[in-house]
Parts: C-alpha cells; structure tokens; sequence
C-alpha cells in the first residue's frame, strides 16, 4: 500500500508539471490580453508593453515559471483580472460552495440510486425493474437546464413555495439549496443507479450466489453478505467520478441559479481572460481528480480483499 501510494503520488507530481507546462504555454499566446483586461482596450500596445514589462512578464520564460511555480507552492496563485484580489481569496471560498453542494447532492444521490439499483437488479426482468430502469433513463436523458427552468417554473414562479436563485446573499440557507440540489440529483442518480442494477444481475447469476440460495441461507444475507459487496466495485467507480463530475461540470447549474460556486468562477474568468484565475482553477480541478481516482484504487481493497497492489 506504501509503495502504491509513494508511486501514485509521483505520478500525480509528474502530471501537474504537465499541466502546469500547459497553462504556461496558453499564458504565453496571451500575453497581450492580460495586460488588456487590466489596463483596458482603449491603452496602447506601447502602455500595455511597458505593463508587461514592469510585472516581469517580459522576463526569460524559465524564470516567469518557476517563479510562477514557487508562488503556487506557496499558495500563492496570482491576481485576479476580474475581481482585483488575489486569486486565493476567491478560489477557497467557491470551492467550498461547491464542496457543500457537492455533498448535499451524494448525500441524497448513492442512498437513492444504491437501494433502486439494488431492487431492480434483484428482480430483473420484473414490473418494478422495467418502472425503475425507465425513470433512471427517463431523468438522466432531460439535460440539467430542461430540469432548472421546469422546476423553477412549478415551484418558483407557480407556486411561489422556493427562491429562484441562490446566491446565499444573506447567508446560508436550506431552501435556497432546493432546486440546485433537486436538479443535480434527478439528473445523477440514473447513472448511479443503472451500474447498480447491472452489477447486481450479473452477480446474482454467480454460482456462489446459486450456492449459497440453494444452501437455505436467508436471502437477504445472501444480498447483504455475498452479492451485494462485489455489485459495488464498478458502482463504487461510478460514484467516485461523480465527485469529479460536481466539481466544474455544474457549470449550468450553478450559473441558473446565481449559485456561487466553483462552476460559476471558473466559467467567470473564462468570459474575462482571467488567465491567473483560470490557472488556478485547473490545477485544482486536476489534483481532485487524481485525489478521486486514488481513493477509488484503495477503495477497491476494501470491496474486494482478492485486489492487491503490485
């Protein structure tokens, strides 16, 4: 496990210096527009030079990189065109926005789609299988924008019962959260819950399955104890990216509902060539799915005591 991780790690290392490579390189073709977005449109190409020059932009490229590099090690992720502040005091804040709503939306998400995917693959082939499998088709075809603006047009503008958006203005509320939650969730538990009933029919047609129901045992243990636990590796795979997924892929959703996220400031320093801003968002975006994808390796150790690392 040592060894696994040490070389995972490493791995994760050699990827963020790839992609911070990357980001020096989009940095380099725009240079012009950063000194754009703060000196403005109407500056000339003499003003924005003399910018670039006296914020070391001009300096050799190794240097501008490691300096760059150090500062980010330090948690120092430059300035923000956008919002003039440092980009740290803008990032942290909506990551966790994102991290609360991210949350809310698996707290609700594996229970649901663990104990749908579970019954309908149980009973394969049954009435409540065919009426599980088409409500998970059904809500995981309509795109999350199709859910916002019906569901903001029943509860919100209808029956007046939620906000319409969630900015958080005046502080943490539930009832603000609703409809972002509401909509992530009836757009993600059909991926959730397909896997789960795929595993389980697949599983439930082992001859150790047969065995232990022909041997008279319970056969809610033979779910629990035997079926059950090998069903979750390729659903325990699937849950996993949904972290990645609610981190920058909520982008519509957080941008309808005026919710403060990750999602939203990502897709606000695209619009305004916040080069630093955008920097920093990638690398974050990279490191939690690196994060993610250890933790599913190690978590298929505990599913399955047969997978070791090598």
């Amino acid at each position: 496990m040592f060894r696994f991780i040490v070389k995972r790690l490493l791995s994760t290392v050699g990827l963020m210096v790839v992609v911070s490579l990357i980001l020096l390189g989009i940095r380099e073709i725009s240079l012009g527009d950063v000194a754009i977005q703060v000196l403005g449109h109407f500056s000339s190409e003499e003003q924005r030079n003399l910018w670039l020059e006296a914020h070391g932009y001009m300096d050799p490229i190794h240097i501008r990189y490691f300096r760059w590099l150090g500062g980010v090690l330090q948690g120092d992720f430059g300035m923000s065109t956008r919002f003039q502040v440092p980009v740290s005091e803008v990032l942290w804040p909506r990551l966790l926005n994102t991290g609360i709503l991210a949350g809310a939306v698996l707290l609700i998400t594996i229970p649901v789609a663990l104990t749908l995917g579970v019954l309908s693959g149980m009973r394969e082939g049954s009435k409540l299988d065919r009426t599980i499998s088409f409500a998970s088709i059904l809500t995981t075809s309509i795109p999350e924008f199709a859910s916002a603006v019906f569901l903001s047009a029943v509860f919100v503008f209808t029956l007046g019962w939620l906000p319409g958006t969630s900015t958080m203005s005046n502080g943490f509320t539930f009832a603000e959260m609703v409809l972002p939650v509401t909509v992530l969730v009836i757009y993600d538990f059909g991926y959730v819950s397909r896997m789960t009933r795929a595993s389980m029919v697949e599983v439930m047609t082992k001859p150790y399955v047969r065995t232990a129901i022909l041997k008279g045992l319970p056969y809610h243990r033979v779910i629990f104890r035997h079926a059950l636990r090998n069903a979750l590796i390729a659903t325990f795979t699937v849950i996993m990216l949904q972290i990645t997924w609610l981190l920058s892929s909520v982008i519509v959703v957080e941008y309808f509902f005026a919710y403060k996220g990750f999602g939203s400031l990502l897709l606000e320093a695209s619009l305004n060539d916040d080069l630093d801003l955008i920097e920093a968002c990638a690398l974050v975006a990279v490191m939690v799915a690196e994060a993610t994808r250890t933790l599913t390796d190690i978590g298929y150790v505990f599913l399955n005591p047969r997978i070791r690392f090598s």
